[in-house]
């Protein structure tokens, strides 16, 4: 009798121990996420603001049915509006798109880091030789390039990071969506800039999801 007693009061010591902890930890964790939801409070963080600054085409060929070679550079600034608090960018895939297609390869822009209040401004190019395009999307384009204006969308699709003081947080996605309007034939509003290349001065501010 004696023994069993001995067992059920030391299985009685070891419930209320794992109780404890369990208790322990979960205080823990109710503070740690209480002490996060003050700092971002207090803090404000906000998205990057990317513009598109400009575009510069180089080749825009669709002769040939359901086939498209395009050639651009384009120029991006973002803009880091948080006083105290950094962004590394990680991963920045540029591309660009048209009627929800991608129509060009994508170009990487190197890893960096933005500080407070800081710009960067990207300029890469973004090609794409005999890309095979939606037969829709193929007699879509040639209607647009016959009317004169076409309509692109410029995509960063990447990888973010938040620099609190020495704190930096996990990764993020970022989306990034910038429209473009290039006009063609004789209603372009493009600068010549060299042979057979047209500048298309946009500013234009882009969608940022993160």
């Amino acid at each position: 009798m004696s023994s069993k007693d001995c067992g059920n009061h030391g299985h009685k010591k070891w419930r209320k121990r794992t109780r404890r902890c369990c208790a322990g930890l979960l205080i823990f964790n109710f503070f740690l996420l209480v002490t996060i939801l003050i700092v971002w409070a207090i803090l404000q963080p906000s998205k990057p603001r990317f513009v598109l600054q400009d575009v510069t085409v180089y080749n825009f060929n669709n002769t040939v049915p359901n086939v498209f070679s395009s050639s651009f550079q384009v120029t991006i600034s973002s803009r880091n509006p948080n006083e105290r608090l950094g962004i590394y960018y990680d991963k920045l895939d540029v591309y660009a798109n048209y009627r929800s297609q991608q129509i060009t390869f994508s170009t990487l822009i190197p890893p960096t880091y933005q500080g407070h209040k800081d710009v960067n401004i990207w300029s890469p190019f973004i090609y794409g030789t005999d890309v095979p395009i939606a037969p829709y999307n193929s007699i879509a384009l040639g209607q647009d390039q016959a009317a004169g204006t076409v309509l692109l969308l410029i995509k960063i699709d990447g990888r973010v990071r938040f620099k609190i003081g020495t704190f930096i947080t996990g990764k993020y996605h970022l989306y990034v969506r910038c429209p473009a309007f290039i006009t063609l034939g004789a209603k372009t509003t493009g600068i010549v800039v060299g042979e057979n290349a047209i500048k298309y001065q946009l500013v234009q501010r882009c969608k940022v999801s993160v």
